[in-house]
């Protein structure tokens, strides 16, 4: 069992920079795959970042790429969002989600098993 926590959202204009943080209970925090996804009002939930367990390997959706980076802190059982150049299409609910699965595609939220309440990201124009 996993229980996600995540902050830092909040308001930021257009430009500006955020970093999300999400903390894990539980002693196997590493071997979790960790992803963030995001949703705005009358949207379809969208992958935003995801990183592998021990070694740590990242995967960004096509509207992040070098702007936001993932990383992770096993010994801190903590998974971060790094978000700069932000945009107004940028807002929305930010969760992050656990999984165990490791061999499915880790942009699918059915792979994951254990999600945060969310933090809420506004970008202003």
């Amino acid at each position: 069992q996993v229980q996600l926590v995540e902050s830092g959202g909040g308001l930021v204009q257009a430009g500006g920079s955020l970093r999300l943080s999400c903390g894990a209970s539980g002693r196997t925090f590493s071997a979790y795959r960790m992803g963030w996804f995001r949703q705005a009002p009358g949207k379809e939930r969208e992958f935003v970042a995801a990183i592998t367990s021990n070694i740590g390997i990242t995967a960004y959706g096509d509207s992040v790429k070098g702007r936001f980076t993932i990383s992770r802190d096993n010994a801190g059982n903590t998974v971060s969002l790094q978000m700069n150049s932000l945009k107004p299409e940028d807002t929305g609910v930010y969760s992050c989600a656990a999984s165990l699965n490791i061999f499915s595609d880790v942009r699918s939220p059915t792979i994951y098993n254990y999600w945060g309440q969310g933090t809420q990201v506004t970008v202003s124009s």
